[in-house]
């Protein structure tokens, strides 16, 4: 039985990959934060189902002796790193700790797995917020990073010193720069969730309005259940390769809004309000992922379409909010 350790296992992506690899066979070993064993109902909210499935292991990603005694004691045969301060606006409101945060716990388990279990295959969850002002559109593995903000910029340098260990050290490490990936198990503070669940809010009578940044700025929106297999699939492949993962279609945040407030049977022109405040200090360019080595190499294909992706999340967060 295969072994692997998922840093982030409470997030989105390590919810969904736990629930993988448990249907593949694995022992699955997650590493979270003391904080979130005090508050389970909160933070384990996403792995509460599986919770007596997988082994849990308390550890801070800022501390490099807890990450070294786990993979000291685990010797894993993967480990999926994908643990990060991930929100982007926030990442400009704390620059020192994203960057620090981010970067540190890579190099931490980088070096850990370097150390104690050589032989473990080692994924680094890169991001197409690396990519920043492009200079070309779609974006491939071969598109020069130039990021435009302190969480692009921890994604960057974490790609690189994943990449510099595979190639000074001869570890199978790689990195999948992932392009936005949502589902109803997304984080309240993320866009996306913003916005389906005050569709759902609205429709119930909950709330009135949305407020919002820059509505046309361009994502490339995916399903995080298409976007873990691709994951699990470049580290079952013969040499380490760093992979786009990407639907290969860029929508603004006007369209997934009005995808959105339509299905809820509402007009977002009534609802919303725009907020100045919230927009970030450097714009990301338009965000358009091109994934065919993916779908040659890895035979990788999204399954899930846009309108469906909002679908669910809309549908999700009525039932959520119908409840309470």
């Amino acid at each position: 039985m295969k072994k692997a350790l998922i840093t982030g296992i409470t997030g989105q992506d390590g919810s969904f990959l736990s629930e993988l690899l448990l249907e593949k066979g694995y022992e699955v070993h997650g590493i979270i934060r003391h904080v979130a064993l005090e508050d389970p109902q909160t933070r384990m909210w996403r792995i509460r189902h599986i919770l007596d499935k997988i082994h849990i292991h308390s550890a801070s990603m800022e501390s490099y002796a807890s990450i070294f005694n786990i993979v000291s004691e685990l010797k894993p045969d993967e480990c999926y790193h994908l643990a990060a301060q991930s929100y982007v606006s926030y990442s400009f409101e704390d620059e020192f700790s994203t960057i620090n945060t981010n970067l540190n716990g890579t190099h931490y388990i980088l070096s850990a797995i370097k150390r104690q279990a050589p032989d473990c295959r080692f994924y680094f969850a890169a991001s197409s917020e690396a990519f920043g002002r492009v200079r070309e559109t779609p974006q491939n593995e071969d598109t020069p990073f130039h990021p435009r903000s302190p969480y692009g910029i921890s994604k960057m340098a974490g790609f690189e010193l994943t990449r510099n260990y595979r190639e000074a050290y001869n570890l199978f490490a790689l990195s999948g720069i992932l392009f936005n990936h949502e589902s109803n198990r997304r984080g309240a503070e993320f866009v996306t969730r913003k916005i389906s669940s005050a569709a759902a809010k609205i429709k119930l009578g909950i709330e009135k309005e949305i407020r919002l940044g820059n509505i046309e700025a361009k994502r490339d929106w995916g399903h995080a259940k298409d976007y873990v297999r691709a994951m699990w699939l470049m580290l079952q492949q013969d040499e380490p390769e760093d992979f786009v993962i990407a639907t290969g279609q860029s929508r603004s945040v006007r369209e997934f809004l009005d995808a959105a407030f339509t299905h809820a049977g509402l007009d977002y022109h009534d609802h919303l309000i725009t907020d100045q405040n919230l927009y970030r200090p450097s714009e990301t360019h338009t965000l358009q992922g091109n994934a065919s080595k993916a779908r040659k190499k890895l035979n990788w294909h999204p399954t899930v379409t846009f309108e469906e992706l909002v679908r669910e999340m809309v549908e999700s967060d009525l039932a959520l909010y119908s409840k309470k």
